[in-house]
């Protein structure tokens, strides 16, 4: 399955993959499987293959007892409520459940095909029911996917940009690939496309955002840029969630504009004070547990002056979290850590004394709400509400880091995307490009290496189905 020359290039195949990550993968390997030709097209150079699977660490799996790394259980109802509080409600129920409940199978199938699990380490544990880490992190789990998928014969071309699908009203006729600097036509008799959402297209985000997105940080591979997105869309495919809608979570602002991924994620929110650049809180930060709320501060930090926060801890609490691969400022008073992190040094001074004030006394669980709140405060902080007081005092500057957008491809239960007049007779998606039927806003930890994985298999599924 390495990169071929054009010359030996499938350009009939069965099933034609666009996208090379999760979803793509899982597509590819159902289909292939199911007895069809299959040709996966990764606009990436083949190191940087994976899409932004490359950067993630689990997945989130229904289960009725413990089973394989998960303990305890996680049923349907308890899922689909946390997924209830992050989207507010914006959901399809229908899709969502469906994706809950086959994601109790979904373990069993990424193992067969090359996934490998491990407990959750220190810092996450409190998503040891619920989700399922990867041993080696995404990009094991991406290369796994791409060494069995060698095995049963895939094809992978790398550097293949797909540039448009010809759309009749009724199916995909034909495809029009850039392989390095060749342009090529292929004639597949079924396509799925899994090549994510927009994010990399900055002026794409600032129309939908505004120009304040032109300071966003994109988290994850640079090669997600909409294309074929955009492409369908403007041949009349339907179309669900909204352009502004992100997964999009607290980062370290030293990171890269692009592809930063896991690494620079800061999950110190809950045990912390965060303020914006005028050195005032604007939002509770302990109102859930992490993997329920890290994905809202994204938004939130976008919101504020210059789409920048800032978080105060104190020693106390410095090793209850994942840290950034970036080392924290420090200060020996909260004065000289505003002054290195240049805020308004009177003002942050005033709102971390008021914020200490208003704490109370009470049992600190840093894995589960604890109820430990502050008194008379506005924003309050409901939960592991700690004065920060105890030096040396750490901070972090924080920026939004968008993973990806929701803005995507209306698809029915069995992954085929929907047109005008009804479903494209020959069309399938998968992953993040219509992952907006599900996620309307917010997030939940590990949701989307699930969707991936649910819809890359029907959609891999319908369309050997379609061909045979």
């Amino acid at each position: 399955m390495t990169a071929m020359s054009n010359s030996n290039l499938n350009t009939s195949p069965d099933v034609l993959i666009a996208g090379g990550g999760n979803a793509a993968l899982c597509s590819a390997l159902t289909a292939k499987e199911e007895g069809t030709s299959v040709l996966l097209l990764e606009s990436a150079p083949k190191h940087y293959r994976g899409g932004n699977s490359r950067h993630t660490r689990n997945f989130r799996c229904m289960h009725k007892e413990p089973m394989g790394v998960l303990t305890g259980s996680y049923s349907e109802t308890e899922y689909f409520e946390d997924l209830l509080k992050v989207t507010k409600g914006k959901t399809d129920e229908e899709l969502a459940r469906l994706c809950i409940r086959a994601s109790k199978e979904a373990y069993d199938w990424m193992a067969s095909h090359g996934a490998r699990f491990q407990p959750p380490l220190s810092g996450t544990l409190s998503l040891n029911r619920t989700n399922a880490f990867f041993l080696g992190g995404g990009k094991a789990l991406v290369n796994a996917y791409y060494r069995t998928a060698e095995s049963i014969g895939v094809q992978v071309i790398y550097n293949a940009n797909v540039l448009h699908l010809a759309y009749d009203g009724k199916k995909i006729t034909e495809v029009t690939v850039q392989i390095d600097n060749e342009i090529i036509t292929l004639k597949p008799k079924a396509v799925v496309v899994a090549s994510g959402g927009f994010q990399a297209d900055i002026d794409w985000l600032a129309k939908a955002w505004g120009e304040a997105a032109r300071n966003f940080l994109i988290r994850g591979t640079p090669y997600n840029r909409g294309v074929v997105l955009k492409d369908l869309i403007d041949q009349g495919i339907k179309t669900v969630g909204d352009p502004t809608q992100c997964h999009a979570v607290a980062i370290d602002g030293r990171a890269p504009k692009f592809d930063g991924g896991i690494v620079t994620r800061l999950d110190c929110v809950p045990f912390s004070v965060v303020v914006n650049k005028n050195g005032e809180r604007f939002y509770d930060e302990g109102e859930d547990v992490w993997p329920k709320r890290y994905a809202i501060w994204g938004r939130l930090i976008a919101e504020q002056p210059d789409q920048v926060g800032y978080a105060f801890i104190d020693a106390k609490s410095v090793e209850l979290f994942m840290p950034s691969v970036f080392p924290p400022m420090q200060g020996a008073t909260i004065k000289e850590l505003a002054q290195t992190m240049k805020l308004p040094i009177s003002k942050t001074v005033s709102t971390l004394n008021d914020f200490n004030k208003a704490c109370r006394p009470g049992e600190f669980h840093p894995t589960e709400l604890d109820g430990l709140a502050t008194h008379g405060l506005s924003p309050p902080k409901s939960n592991w509400a700690r004065p920060i007081n105890e030096p040396p005092f750490y901070g972090y500057e924080l920026r939004p880091g968008v993973t990806f957008t929701y803005l995507g491809l209306k698809v029915d239960c069995n992954a085929q995307v929907q047109g005008e007049h009804g479903a494209v007779k020959n069309l399938w998606a998968a992953g993040e490009i219509m992952a907006g039927s599900i996620l309307g806003e917010g997030y939940l930890a590990g949701f989307g290496m699930t969707i991936g994985t649910v819809f890359g298999r029907l959609a891999g599924e319908g369309a050997a189905k379609y061909v045979r």
